[in-house]
């Protein structure tokens, strides 16, 4: 059986990195970054999109903007099939 992670990156998930600029909410006129990292979907990002509902709704600070880059961790050029598996005990 397959890893569950190692599926989910099969499924197209990939290490999205996001930048998050925020104003800070005891000095606003300052902007604070914050970087969020976790393996996601492109181009959905259900998992940032959780993410910054969660922000907007619990914490103080007003979201200025947000650079995402995403990277598939398994590429189409990458993966191979094998047609044995060798173990060495």
């Amino acid at each position: 059986m397959a890893d569950a992670s190692f599926v989910r990156r099969l499924q197209g998930f990939g290490l999205t990195t996001a930048n998050i600029f925020y104003h800070r909410p005891d000095y606003p006129g300052l902007l604070q970054s914050f970087l969020w990292q976790k393996e996601d979907l492109h181009p959905l990002y259900p998992e940032l999109r959780k993410f910054l509902d969660f922000w907007t709704r619990e914490l103080d600070g007003v979201l200025h903007s947000v650079v995402v880059a995403h990277s598939r961790l398994i590429k189409p050029a990458e993966f191979r099939a094998v047609k044995g598996e060798f173990r060495l005990q």
